[in-house]
């Protein structure tokens, strides 16, 4: 009995020993295994992020804290290819409206907007003069403008050597048997000055001398210039009075130097006068004028037209625009919009879609600008025919290429970061201060918006195009006249768009203008107060828009208190 109890005690400290080694052994490696599942859960853990503001990192979702967007999840960076581009994930570009174009060559055609004025024909001027010495004892014209016949008296002159004359050709007359020859000396003397027929005959009728001699107008026209005074006493062809033939005129508009090469004689234009608004003028540039003024640095180009009904006037302002193609570029060429510029001054970029890893990734790319074409550049080097090129959206590409550290707009060289400012241009303190005053022009159009006040921001808008219209183009020199000509223009186009009574529309307008202004102040500046570029990557529909402010602090101008702090600081001007 003994035996078996102690088989018992010993086969159930065998099976003790058994579950106790199990354990030991199946027990630990699960609590080993589970050890490394949770580190490989650990070393996995989710990043959130904004699509619209990739700056923000979060470890658990939740709401952007500039936008309000919902957080998504951030994916790594899968670029297999080149590692200087940067990936999106395909809902981080559906919010941020990335679009692209495949670059192609196409047929260049410019806008060119030019601006002249009305001159009479300088073929059609005349200069009256007198062919009677003597002193002026009657005008019967005494003021410009007054409209005048051929054979009109215009003024009437006393003279003592016509006097004279008259007594020779009566003493003449006299002996004219004897001495046929002097006679008609005596004739023809007063004929050289003009003296007529009927005048000779009435003074031999008489047989007295006249005092007093007509002075007669020898075309038809408008006095434009009186040159004398009543009591003068003028010689012999001085010229008395300035007279224009009106019945045709040229507009002459000016020309600066880099548009000369889109402009030929023959070229098409059509043009309007602001005295005569709601017509349409058409015409052709018949001359070129082939120096340049050494003040203005502009050339004129002449339009000849027919004033017939006598409604154009000199010193009219007209407005012209010629459609052209130009010498400046081959007939066909590479076009690309400017919204897919990033402009730094000097060095403009662009950014390419490669198809080199698993999703689509985007590259920084250097380009050489050609001619403005108005909305698109021409594209000297830099992109070849089927390169695909972001369009819209470019900004943010950029943005997300600054943040993974890949070569960007400010950044071009991902292992320099000492040279974040951008490049500026030399100028004279004289352009300075117009680009200057043009800016604080365009701040008070912002805080207007900012403030939804829509009497403030029409008052801003009037005072901004007062500020443009009124600078002296002459202060830019060859360097710089080319930038503000191009900031000139695009403003200009900007301001016609906003003379709208709507809000938003006027919102809508503030977006280009504002790109024209930050372009001028990244060239032209710094000026004397610090600058920073905001950013709203939900204005323009998602498309993101940028402006100017003097305070970091975020006052959005296209929501004003809708959204008024959605926005972040992308650039410092300072």
């Amino acid at each position: 009995m003994k035996a078996k109890n102690k088989n018992i005690w010993i086969m159930a400290g065998i099976l003790l020993l058994g579950f106790l080694l199990g354990w030991l052994v199946f027990g630990g490696s699960k609590e080993i295994q589970h050890n490394h599942t949770g580190e490989k859960e650990g070393s996995a853990a989710q990043t959130w992020t904004c699509s619209m503001h990739p700056q923000i990192k979060q470890s658990e979702a939740g709401k952007c804290p500039i936008c309000g967007m919902d957080l998504i999840p951030l994916g790594s960076d899968t670029s297999e290819g080149d590692p200087d581009a940067v990936v999106m994930s395909e809902n981080a570009r559906k919010l941020a409206n990335v679009q692209t174009m495949i670059v192609g060559r196409e047929a260049v055609e410019k806008t060119l907007r030019l601006n002249g004025k009305l001159v009479p024909d300088e073929r059609k001027i005349y200069a009256q003069t007198t062919h009677v010495p003597g002193r002026i004892e009657k005008l019967n014209v005494n003021f410009t403008g007054e409209r005048i016949k051929k054979g009109q008296t215009l003024a009437v002159v006393y003279s003592p050597e016509l006097v004279t004359a008259q007594e020779e050709l009566l003493q003449a007359y006299a002996i004219r048997n004897a001495q046929p020859e002097l006679f008609e000396a005596a004739k023809q003397k007063l004929r050289n000055w003009k003296i007529g027929a009927s005048q000779i005959e009435r003074v031999l009728k008489e047989k007295s001398p006249l005092q007093r001699f007509p002075i007669r107008a020898d075309v038809d026209g408008v006095v434009t210039e009186r040159k004398i005074e009543l009591g003068d006493y003028v010689e012999r062809g001085t010229a008395l009075y300035e007279i224009a033939d009106l019945s045709a005129m040229w507009v002459l508009f000016d020309i600066y130097e880099s548009e000369m090469t889109w402009i030929k004689e023959g070229s098409p234009i059509k043009y309007t006068l602001a005295s005569l608004p709601g017509e349409t003028f058409e015409g052709e540039v018949t001359f070129i004028d082939p120096l340049i003024d050494a003040q203005t640095r502009v050339a004129t180009a002449r339009v000849e037209v027919s004033n017939k009904y006598r409604r154009l006037k000199p010193g009219m302002f007209a407005s012209g625009e010629i459609q052209s193609g130009g010498e400046a570029v081959a007939d066909r060429a590479i076009t690309i919009p400017k919204s897919a510029v990033l402009w730094t001054g000097e060095r403009s970029v662009v950014y390419t879609k490669e198809m080199s890893s698993k999703q689509p990734s985007f590259k920084m790319r250097e380009v050489v600008l050609g001619p403005s074409l108005g909305g698109a550049y021409v594209v000297k080097k830099g992109l070849e025919e089927g390169d695909e090129i972001v369009v819209n959206g470019t900004f943010t590409v950029d943005a997300a290429a600054q943040l993974a550290g890949k070569p960007s707009m400010m950044n071009p060289d991902q292992t320099d970061t000492s040279t974040l400012s951008l490049e500026k241009m030399e100028i004279s303190p004289e352009e300075k201060h117009t680009a200057e005053q043009l800016t604080l022009a365009y701040l008070k159009l912002k805080d207007a918006l900012v403030g939804s006040d829509m009497p403030a921001a029409r008052t801003a808008v009037e005072n901004i195009s007062a500020v443009l219209n009124g600078v002296d183009m002459t202060l830019f020199k060859e360097e710089s006249l080319q930038y503000w000509k191009d900031f000139r223009e695009e403003m200009t186009t900007s301001l016609e768009h906003m003379q709208t009574e709507d809000l938003e529309e006027l919102r809508s307008s503030f977006k280009l203008l504002s790109e024209s202004v930050i372009g001028m102040t990244r060239v032209f500046g710094p000026f004397s107060v610090t600058l920073y570029v905001q950013h709203c990557p939900m204005a323009d529909a998602d498309k993101g828009a940028d402006w100017l402010s003097m305070s970091p602090e975020i006052r959005n101008p296209y929501f004003g208190d809708t959204m008024l702090k959605c926005g972040e600081i992308t650039a410092e001007i300072k």
